[in-house]
């Protein structure tokens, strides 16, 4: 295929897939936010360079160009899957086998959950011939048939060989339909918090947040919304205006799905999209105050958080959150020392200092503080006297102490929201229990 091809076809700026073609056998798929500019690096003149002699040799026996658009880069993320697993293109095949892919589970409970499990995982189960299936040879490689699921399993879907994108996509899904996890155990009153989790006493209208998930999944957005349509005026025609409002808020939110952390950053032909956080390994160089060369990683949040009686047993802990996961080796206790009162601000501003002492230690991309406006001015104060520029949020709390509002830098309160509440209810959990154990000491002294 030449590049005057192109001029044939009007490829639209627009979110979807597309199809490498040789005659009517389909040899690649791929997904894009722009399909025009996607396509059009596939003609580059480094591309052998940024994408291999594999894919140079299928632009070359390519024929014909099809494609597909879709309504967010989520969506894409889905179809792409769904489209290579019942095609198996020739040039789609990966390096890795697909025990190391990933794959979106649905538990065989009374109370399902959704958990992402590694091809590994799933040995001798349905997905296990995905990767030494592709190159197949044949005209057009039949849809598989449907088969079971592996057991513990009612539902499987994938494979999905980038884990970062569809770590991001199924954080997306669950604000629309919330779910249990395998973390859920350990975090379940946080979820509650931030509603991740739906209320469990109502076990028909979880399962039907699981149903949908499932539609999801297969690619059936438009079924959804007809199912969450008829769900709300039969919610309201009972007079039950709470679920009705839940299921408003569903069908609002599909249809304006906001996939900000699927979009592709930059114009690299080697990735259509990035994940919104960078990979653990992602650093920048700063100096700090003494001159000396740290790395500080893109993806590291530090929170905040004092706990006291009275001004008695005062104590100050940092936690850490990297890649969206807590990281326990690196949290800190303080005892304080220069407050004798209930001067939370006081205490706070001791902590930020003494942490700032340590240049050993890694600078965070983000701190977050619990409290007020009166708790980011001092933690902006203390970071800008040692000659750091690093953001700050707070997280205010209503009257029963659950999160309503992030207060301060809302560009990273929007990006980094979920990590944000994390890292605040980590801190504020770790900062009581070190409070205990400091007053319950000092007692039987």
């Amino acid at each position: 295929m030449q590049k005057e091809y192109l001029k044939k076809v009007k490829l639209p700026d627009r979110t979807g897939v597309y199809f490498f073609r040789k005659g009517k056998e389909i040899i690649y798929i791929g997904k894009a936010t722009s399909l025009r500019d996607r396509v059009k690096s596939y003609f580059s003149k480094d591309l052998i360079e940024t994408r291999g002699q594999f894919l140079v040799d299928m632009v070359f026996k390519a024929d014909k160009i099809d494609w597909q658009t879709t309504d967010s880069v989520l969506e894409a993320l889905i179809l792409e899957a769904n489209l290579i697993k019942k095609y198996q293109p020739k040039y789609n095949s990966r390096e890795k086998d697909d025990k190391s892919f990933n794959y979106v589970c649905i538990t065989r409970e009374e109370i399902p959950k959704v958990v992402l499990v590694r091809g590994k995982e799933l040995e001798g189960s349905v997905e296990q011939s995905f990767s030494r299936a592709l190159g197949s040879p044949g005209p057009r490689a039949p849809a598989r048939p449907a088969r079971k699921a592996p057991l513990g399993f009612a539902k499987v879907f994938g494979p999905y060989p980038n884990g970062g994108q569809l770590k991001e996509a199924i954080k997306i899904i669950r604000r629309i339909f919330p779910f249990l996890d395998e973390k859920s155990k350990n975090y379940l009153e946080f979820y509650k918090q931030i509603n991740l989790v739906p209320d469990l006493k109502d076990r028909k209208l979880y399962l039907q947040n699981i149903r949908n998930i499932i539609l999801f999944f297969e690619g059936k957005k438009k079924k959804i919304l007809k199912n969450l349509e008829k769900e709300m005026k039969e919610y309201a025609k009972r007079r039950e205006f709470e679920k009705a409002g839940e299921i408003k808020r569903q069908i609002f939110a599909l249809k304006h799905i906001n996939d900000v952390a699927l979009i592709k950053n930059g114009s690299s032909a080697s990735s259509n999209f990035l994940p919104l956080r960078p990979s653990s390994g992602a650093t920048d160089s700063k100096r700090d105050p003494r001159g000396q060369k740290t790395e500080r990683s893109y993806a590291r949040i530090e929170a905040y958080d004092i706990a006291h009686m009275g001004g008695k047993n005062m104590v100050g802990v940092m936690v850490v959150v990297e890649n969206g996961e807590v990281n326990k080796n690196e949290y800190r206790k303080f005892k304080i020392k220069t407050q004798k009162n209930t001067n939370d601000t006081g205490a706070l501003k001791e902590v930020i200092e003494r942490r700032l002492a340590h240049a050993e230690w890694t600078f965070p991309s983000l701190v977050v503080v619990d409290g007020g406006k009166a708790q980011i001015n001092t933690a902006k104060k203390v970071i800008l006297k040692a000659g750091l520029n690093i953001p700050v949020v707070s997280v205010l709390k209503d009257e029963k102490h659950k999160p309503k509002d992030i207060l301060g830098d809302k560009i990273f309160a929007r990006k980094y929201e979920r990590e944000i509440l994390l890292a605040n209810s980590e801190a504020h959990r770790f900062a009581i229990n070190y409070h205990k154990k400091m007053r319950n000491k000092n007692f039987l002294k």
